[in-house]
């Protein structure tokens, strides 16, 4: 498994979907084929009646049985995958087998996967031994005939047919056509889980060592997955089967297929390989863009060191949808143009987006913030989303200048809701509400380094919570122990009032233009928050360390030109007069 830090506490994990965004965020234009009807399971159907509260109380049991880190989940440790499909465009189905190996954690004669319940589980079996099993909503319990021993190693063999249900924002599992006409299959399935195409222990706190996939495909197509290609073998039935070796850890929901008539070539930036899919009637357009990747990765391993999946090589891979983060296989649909979602879109309306192309960026910045550092729950989703959008900012900072980054950064604040905590309850399958885990999270990031105060410090601090956090998957708790460690500072009340508040820091300010003083302080909800902010004015910032207490200070400005250096701390400002 990938080393997941509190490892002495049974965490509990929340497979939540994430909001509307799915990889990438915001609405975007795509070419995704329409979902089946009906939705994911535990949401209701836009506009319909009101649910019971039997069907609350069920879907509320669905969600505890997929996200709980349980009895059945937490007494086995995954080492292996082979996932070995056939997927058939003709008749939509998909059939195959996944080889688990495990060790367990203690003594039991049960483990507890997943595969939605619309999909066929043909046999289970452990060497010559069918297993029994049981099955609720999209839980399958694997009963063994004897006790497996703490420390032991097993495998098993889980046989599955069906057609995967297509739901969500961007599919989940699509049998679609291109414009040409010709079969596009592909999923993406953040959201709704691994298990929606293949059977799998789908949590995020563990995950297999390595693993190997082979796609059996009509054999006029082309399959583009994770990891390294190993071979394609003509099975002598119109099918070819493509095999690839993932050599590191990997989340379930970054597994993926990408199916279509592609044209492939490849690069080289240093020893990464970085090979490119697109349809073959978009290779003019697309090589020019692609080519930003190059910038990207260079401009990662500048700040974070070798990028982190050497041994798989990097893939951008042409998809119908505008983008996911899947491992060694980020996938592109952004319109071979600048921006993000279509038309040119100037995304954070600043004028900075349109000098590079979002999904490029964002995307493949998950390859160090998503996949290389992983969140072990779905509550904890900002160390993934949160980190990379920081990230996009890296990049601008790189590439245009810190002035240009600080205000790309800054560009995402009419996109913040500030309705709901960011981190929330641990142990749920549910969609997180809002995007505050992308753009408030970013800019807390962005707030910290003025706290820190220290340029060259910051930038160590990232790339040591890079190196640190690498290959595991782990909580806010964790991160904040390291910043706490790293910089001698108690930072804990900021993450918690940004993370576990709605509400952002308001500075409160009270002038008595008689005396010249200014009086301060913070109003927040964390009962021990103090942090730093630079006040004054543009010329003339001088730095005051306000508390939940009121303090005073001289000034000779009025109210009114009085200001907080609000573009790197990311609050709110409350003036009044004494």
């Amino acid at each position: 498994m990938k080393k997941t830090l509190l490892t002495a506490i049974v965490m509990v994990l929340a497979g939540a979907s994430v909001p509307v965004l799915g990889g990438a965020q915001g609405t975007g234009t795509t070419q995704v084929t329409p979902p089946a009807q009906g939705q994911a399971q535990g949401q209701g159907r836009r506009g319909g009646p009101p649910p019971t509260p039997e069907q609350i109380a069920e879907n509320e049991r669905r969600a505890r049985l997929r996200g709980e880190y349980s009895r059945y989940r937490a007494n086995n440790d995954l080492l292996y995958y082979h996932l070995d499909v056939r997927i058939d465009p003709a008749t939509k189905l998909v059939t195959g087998k996944n080889t688990i190996r495990f060790r367990m954690l203690g003594d039991d004669t049960r483990i507890q996967l997943d595969l939605y319940a619309n999909l066929n589980v043909d046999r289970i079996v452990q060497g010559t031994t069918e297993l029994k099993y049981s099955r609720d909503a999209n839980t399958v319990y694997v009963d063994f005939p004897s006790t497996l021993k703490s420390g032991s190693v097993q495998s098993i063999d889980f046989f599955y047919s069906g057609t995967p249900t297509q739901t969500g924002r961007f599919g989940g599992f699509v049998f679609g056509k291109d414009p040409a006409g010709r079969d596009w299959i592909y999923t993406a399935c953040e959201g709704e889980g691994a298990a929606i195409w293949w059977p799998n222990k789908d949590q995020w706190r563990d995950e297999v060592e390595n693993m190997d996939l082979s796609v059996s495909i009509p054999s006029a197509l082309t399959d583009a997955s994770n990891g390294r290609f190993v071979r394609k073998t003509d099975l002598g039935d119109g099918f070819t089967r493509w095999d690839w070796k993932i050599n590191y850890p990997i989340n379930n929901y970054n597994v993926s297929v990408n199916i279509a008539a592609y044209q492939h070539w490849q690069e080289k930036v240093g020893d990464v390989t970085m090979d490119f899919y697109v349809l073959p009637e978009d290779v003019e357009r697309a090589k020019p863009q692609y080519a930003q990747a190059k910038g990207m990765m260079e401009t990662f391993e500048h700040f974070f060191g070798e990028y982190p999946f050497v041994k798989d090589g990097y893939k951008l891979i042409h998809v119908p949808y505008t983008g996911m983060e899947h491992q060694s296989a980020v996938t592109y649909g952004n319109g071979f143009q600048n921006g993000y979602g279509g038309g040119n879109r100037d995304w954070t309306g600043v004028g900075i987006s349109l000098k590079f192309d979002f999904i490029v960026v964002h995307e493949s910045g998950h390859e160090w913030f998503g996949n290389a550092v992983s969140a072990a729950d779905a509550s904890d989703m900002w160390i993934q989303e949160g980190w990379c959008t920081y990230l996009e900012g890296l990049y601008v900072e790189r590439m245009y200048g810190l002035a240009d980054a600080i205000k790309y950064l800054n560009g995402y604040k009419p996109k913040i809701q500030n309705q709901m905590p960011i981190v929330r309850e641990r142990g749920l399958h549910r969609t997180p509400s809002g995007n505050d885990q992308y753009f408030k999270a970013a800019l807390m990031l962005n707030t910290l380094r003025s706290v820190v105060n220290d340029d060259r410090k910051w930038m160590k601090l990232l790339r040591d919570t890079y190196d640190t956090f690498k290959y595991k998957n782990s909580m806010t708790e964790d991160i904040v122990a390291f910043f706490n460690k790293q910089t001698g500072m108690n930072l804990a009340p900021i993450f918690y009032q940004y993370l576990r508040h709605t509400a952002i820091p308001v500075l409160e300010l009270e002038f008595d233009a008689a005396a010249g003083t200014v009086r301060y302080r913070w109003k927040v909800d964390e009962a021990s928050f103090t942090m730093p902010v630079r006040v004054g004015s543009e010329n003339a910032w001088q730095t005051i360390t306000p508390t939940t207490e009121w303090q005073t200070m001289k000034t000779t400005q009025s109210k009114e030109s009085f200001m907080a250096e609000t573009s790197r701390y990311f609050v709110n400002v409350n003036k009044s007069e004494g």
